[in-house]
This record gives C-alpha cells, sequence and structure tokens, in this order.
C-alpha cells in the first residue's frame, strides 16, 4: 500500500535534522601585519627606550673594541709596539667609561644639573691650556691634545661637547622655567655666545670635524627650545659663512672639499685616505674577508683604527657588518629622540636631545666621510673608534641617557616590578609556614584555572 516508508522494524523512519551551514572561518590574518603589531606593542611598552639605549651602546663598545683590536694591529706593530697596544689602551678607557656611565646612570637630576658649570668651566680652562707652549701638543697638525705623561694623552675639545649639552640644557631649562624663551635675546643670550667661544678656542687648533659637531649640538638645543624660523636660519647663515671662510682660507680643507666622491687618489695622492676608504668597503662583500684579514689596513689606509674603523669593518665584516653597526646607532638616535619627546622636565628634554644630537651627527660625519659622501672631518666613529679622550665623554653621555630612560614614569614602575626582592622570608612549605602574599597569589591563580577547566 502506498504510504509513508517503513523500516524493518514496522516503525517510521527518524527524521535527521538538516546539516547546519559550516560557520565561516575567520580570514587568515596576514602574516605580515601579525608582525607588525607585534613589534609596535613590543616598540610601544615603556622599557623599550631603556633597553635600546643600554644595549645598543653596549653592543657598539664591545664590537668596537675587536674591531679596533683588529685594526690596530699592523699600525702598533709598525711603531714597534706589541700588536695589542692599542686595544689594551682602549679597553682601560672603556672600563674608565663604564664606570662613568654606572656613575651618570645613578646620578639624580639634580646632581647633572649642578655639574654643568664646573664642567664647563673645567672644559674651557683645558682648551686654554691646550695653546700653552710645553703643555699643549699637536697631533696630525691639530694643537688640541694635552700630553698626561707617557703615552696617555687628553683632547679637551671632547669634554667641551659634554659641557655644552649639559650647561645649555640646564640654561635653557632655567629660562623656560621663567617663561623667557619667548622673547629672542634670552634664547640666544648667553648660549650662542659661549659655544662661539667653545668654537673659537676649538678652531685656534685647527679641529674643524669637533667645531662641527659642537655647532650641530648647539643648533640641536635651539630646535628643541622651539627657535623661530627666521631666528635659526639667522644662526644658521652666520654659521656657514664662517665656515665657508675657514675652509676657502685653508688649502688643506679644501682638498678634503674636493675629494668627495673619489675614485683616483689624485695629483700627489691627496685624496689616497678617501679612495682606499672606498676599496676596503668595495672589497668586503656580502659577509666580507673575514675578521682579521683586511688588506687595506696593512700600511695602505691611514688611521684605520680611528677615523676610518668602518672602512676596515665593511672589509672584514662586510655589508652585513656595517648595516648592523647603522642598525645600532639608528636604534640609539631613536631611543634618544623618544626619551627627549615623552619627558615632561625640561632639563631631560633639552640634555637628552642634546646627546642625541651629538652621537648621531658625529656618526653621520664619520660615516659619510667613509663612503666618500662628505668631506673627511677627522672625527672619530662615537664609541667604535679608537680614541679615550672621545669614548670617556660619550659613555658619561650615554649614561645620561640611561638615567633618563629609567626615570619615565611607565619604565619607572615597570623596573620596580622587576627588581629582586632580597631579604623575605618564603614558606618552605612545611607545617606552620607562612607562605609570602606572592606565593599565595600565585596558589590562588592556580586554582582559579584548575575550577575554570571543570575540575574538583
Amino acid at each position: 500500500m502506498p504510504g509513508s516508508p517503513q523500516s524493518r522494524t514496522g516503525r517510521p523512519p527518524v527524521q535527521r535534522a538538516a546539516k547546519r551551514p559550516p560557520a565561516p572561518r575567520p580570514p587568515h590574518e596576514n602574516p605580515v601585519l601579525r608582525l607588525y603589531l607585534r613589534l609596535r606593542r613590543a616598540w610601544d611598552r615603556p622599557l623599550t627606550a631603556y633597553y635600546l639605549i643600554f644595549g645598543g651602546s653596549a653592543l657598539i663598545t664591545v664590537l668596537g673594541l675587536v674591531m679596533v683590536y683588529s685594526a690596530s694591529q699592523i699600525t702598533a706593530l709598525q711603531l714597534s709596539l706589541p700588536g695589542s697596544y692599542f686595544f689594551r689602551k682602549q679597553a682601560l678607557a672603556a672600563l674608565i667609561g663604564a664606570g662613568l656611565l654606572v656613575a651618570a646612570m645613578k646620578m639624580p637630576v639634580k646632581l647633572h644639573r649642578a655639574l654643568a658649570y664646573p664642567i664647563l668651566a673645567g672644559a674651557v680652562v683645558l682648551m686654554i691650556l691646550v695653546q700653552v707652549p710645553g703643555i699643549g701638543m699637536a697631533v696630525n697638525g691639530n694643537q688640541n691634545w694635552i700630553a698626561l705623561g707617557g703615552s696617555f694623552q687628553i683632547q679637551p675639545s671632547e669634554f667641551g661637547k659634554l659641557a655644552l649639552v649639559l650647561w645649555g640644557a640646564d640654561l635653557l631649562a632655567r629660562k623656560q622655567d621663567k617663561k623667557l624663551l619667548t622673547q629672542w635675546k634670552h634664547m640666544l643670550v648667553p648660549l650662542v655666545p659661549a659655544a662661539f667661544m667653545l668654537l673659537g678656542l676649538i678652531m685656534l687648533g685647527g679641529d674643524m670635524g669637533t667645531a662641527i659637531i659642537l655647532t650641530a649640538i648647539l643648533f640641536g638645543l635651539l630646535w628643541l627650545a622651539g627657535a623661530p624660523t627666521r631666528l635659526f636660519a639667522g644662526v644658521l647663515s652666520i654659521a656657514v659663512l664662517l665656515g665657508f671662510i675657514l675652509i676657502k682660507t685653508s688649502p688643506n680643507r679644501m682638498a678634503r672639499l674636493n675629494c668627495i666622491g673619489a675614485t683616483d687618489p689624485g695629483p700627489g695622492d691627496s685624496c689616497w685616505q678617501a679612495v682606499h676608504g672606498i676599496y676596503a668597503l668595495a672589497s668586503g662583500g656580502l659577509f666580507g674577508s673575514g675578521l682579521g684579514a683586511s688588506v687595506e689596513k696593512w700600511g695602505q689606509l691611514p688611521e684605520a683604527h680611528t677615523d676610518f674603523i668602518f672602512a676596515v669593518t665593511g672589509e672584514e665584516l662586510g655589508l652585513a657588518g656595517t648595516l648592523s653597526v647603522l642598525a645600532l646607532f639608528a636604534a640609539l638616535g631613536y631611543a634618544g629622540i623618544r626619551v627627549a619627546g615623552r619627558t615632561e622636565d625640561p632639563f631631560v628634554r633639552y640634555a637628552a636631545g642634546g646627546v642625541t644630537t651629538w652621537i648621531t651627527a658625529q656618526a653621520v660625519i664619520n660615516i659619510g666621510a667613509v663612503l666618500g659622501l662628505l668631506p673627511i672631518a677627522g672625527v672619530p666613529l662615537p664609541l667604535f673608534s679608537y680614541g679615550g679622550s672621545a669614548l670617556l665623554p660619550t659613555m658619561f653621555a650615554i649614561g645620561l641617557l640611561i638615567a633618563f630612560a629609567r626615570d619615565e614614569p611607565g619604565a619607572r614602575a615597570a623596573l620596580a616590578l622587576r627588581q629582586p626582592r632580597f631579604g623575605r622570608k618564603r614558606g618552605t612549605g612545611g607545617t606552620g609556614s607562612k607562605r609570602s602574599p606572592r606565593s599565595w597569589n600565585t596558589m590562588r591563580r592556580r586554582a582559579s584555572a584548575a575550577r575554570s577547566s571543570g575540575e574538583r
């Protein structure tokens, strides 16, 4: 009989529910976007600037020690000195500089401000003594050194950079507190005359490179102080005019200017150093010839362990090594800008901005000269090149940045949570033992997790 279909047992078949359409799967997130978001979250953490400054400067200094040892061996042997002579002196300077870094890192901001005037006065006195016969001495044609006895020398102009940063930051901060920076005369006086005094003492010794760095620090401070465009352009025009006159009246500086982009040593080998720096970089390839295997340092490249150590780095470590150095300096510069931009203390903002301008400008001028993009200014690569006089104030300045980065509200709270809790009694787990609040909170979290998973 026609009717509803019957099963073998005589019961009507079970009506099965219609299948639900599958739930739409969430679209796969772009891995590049996910990586970008993760890096951005890590970048915005409170301790990012602290770790970048501390880790970046430490890596640059350690890599610099390795490259100083590699690049200076031949020069030391040519001078009948032990192969590790320059490395040992640089290592001693780095050890002293580490002490200065820690001291600057532990000092409160008030003490930094109190040291501004003594450091400035000491730097001025030392730069005056450089010009006194019998005290000052000339190195490579520049009268900018004082002999300390034996093989130790000091270059006071390097400490002039630190003095201008601290003193200028304190001066501008005090004037900002009194609402005086809105007047151009208070913005320029006495900052610009004092900076020109330091520049004059430096130029008496013929050190054009250090004078350029000091000028960059001055403009950095004026920029942070909010100098009007007309005022900024006026001071910049005066500086450019003075620089043009100083370069035009010096055959040596004109020869350096003519070596920009040179590919041939030229008549009289006037561009020998610039060209052999390019040769060193070009022969390094992607990963270099190997640590210690440089050819140019065997007497072909002058100042291989000081001004042109970046060229030896490119020859021995290749493009990968040079890009790593550039990345470290870029991270250091970014962290300094971040510290200066996030603080509410005007002194911290000016000091952090001044130190960042100093290190970044000096690195750009040194690397630009090695690449043939800028004239050879004779300035070392910060934290990297050989030279204790340059290393000591730079490491103290890095200690300033670290102290400022740690003093940010978010960073201070994060560091307080990560400090080890010494001297607290912890429970042993036996009967009658008293557990610490931290362990009790941990047990509560574990118990809550167990209950949420269905356990009883």
